[in-house]
């Protein structure tokens, strides 16, 4: 459902708002090594957070990526992936067929609707807070 870059974005964000939490900056080769990423990737994607000011960029010796850790309760998840893919998740064909919409709509057209609408709903209501502090407790994983 989302992008390559966008899993891994949304991957490197939990990761960092992790670290953020313990006041700890993390590096591109960390953050790409725990979203089992090719770091050019990871950098590319990291900049596009960057940009649209969901992470900060911090260099010098003692850089690295980071998050205010007052601002990743307000970080939602459709934040993150308008920044890496817009919002083709919202208007994109189930099946990836070029041209569909309601005059030209393919054969899930009508019933992706309300999984596209459900989505959007969770990406709208789900901040980077809970994310981090499920994994924090454990009840859920980035990787195995």
């Amino acid at each position: 459902m989302f992008s390559k870059a966008c899993e891994y974005g949304i991957k490197a964000s939990i990761f960092i708002a992790l670290n953020s939490y313990q006041e700890k900056r993390v590096s591109l080769k960390a953050i790409a090594k725990e979203v089992a990423s090719p770091e050019a990737f990871t950098a590319k994607i990291l900049q596009d957070l960057v940009r649209h000011e969901i992470i900060n960029s911090v260099k010098g010796a003692h850089g690295g990526f980071e998050i205010d850790k007052n601002k990743i309760s307000s970080i939602k998840l459709e934040q993150i992936v308008y920044a890496i893919d817009g919002n083709k998740i919202y208007s994109g064909c189930g099946l990836g067929l070029e041209i569909c919409n309601e005059l030209h709509p393919c054969p899930v057209h009508e019933k992706f609707k309300s999984i596209r609408s459900e989505l959007k709903n969770m990406l709208e209501t789900t901040n980077l807070e809970e994310l981090a502090l499920d994994i924090k407790s454990g009840i859920s994983f980035l990787k195995i």
